[in-house]
């Protein structure tokens, strides 16, 4: 994707905190030819040499997942917070525009079943249940309820080939009107402003 410079992130600890906060991604593959996208959860765990992977499944009627073996390039899209800024909040004549967060990820997909898939559910489950008054676990599935329902999805893991990430937190403007941007979301009040001007105090440029 296009980063500017002044949004451009490499620190890799800020992404995976990114991927664990945001793990409803975008998954896009080409499918007879054309851009394919499906809406799904994915995890960053590791794989049995220790490397980074994404994981994830698909279900089985998804066409998707029916070419990932002949299309193994995949891009999964995690996206944060966002907003609208007015450029009435300048101390100048500028335009509108967006602040947001987002990591885009590249790698080369590879299925997986058996027991990898059951190990890689367990983790997906665990991690979305943690808290909850009566949480639903993998492990106390029964055995036929838990086969009959891997038998109607396509697991995968995709090995990490490149990651880009962007924040675009109005970090090119001068301190004043920095400030004026955070009073002006603030004042705005809905979730995503508030959450993005909570954002912007806490990594604001030194």
């Amino acid at each position: 994707m296009y980063v500017p410079k002044f949004y451009r992130t490499d620190d890799l600890e800020f992404v995976r905190t990114f991927i664990g906060e945001n793990g409803f991604a975008i998954l896009f593959s080409q499918v007879s030819g054309r851009p394919w996208a499906t809406h799904l959860p994915l995890l960053l765990t590791k794989d049995d040499s220790g490397k980074e992977v994404l994981t994830g499944h698909l279900s089985k009627a998804n066409l998707q997942g029916k070419e990932l073996e002949n299309q193994p390039e995949v891009l999964a899209v995690f996206t944060g917070p966002h907003a609208y800024v007015s450029s009435s909040w300048y101390d100048h004549e500028n335009v509108p525009t967006w602040n947001y967060l987002a990591v885009h990820v590249y790698g080369r997909i590879r299925i997986i079943s058996g027991d990898r898939l059951k190990e890689q559910l367990g983790k997906m489950v665990d991690k979305y249940e943690k808290g909850l008054v009566n949480p639903v676990s993998v492990k106390k599935m029964s055995p036929g309820f838990l086969e009959k329902e891997m038998g109607g999805i396509i697991g995968f893991e995709i090995e990490i080939n490149e990651v880009q990430a962007a924040l675009k937190m109005s970090q090119n403007r001068d301190d004043r009107n920095y400030e004026r941007i955070i009073e002006g979301l603030t004042r705005k009040g809905d979730p995503a402003s508030q959450q993005m001007a909570d954002l912007m105090r806490k990594r604001k440029p030194r």
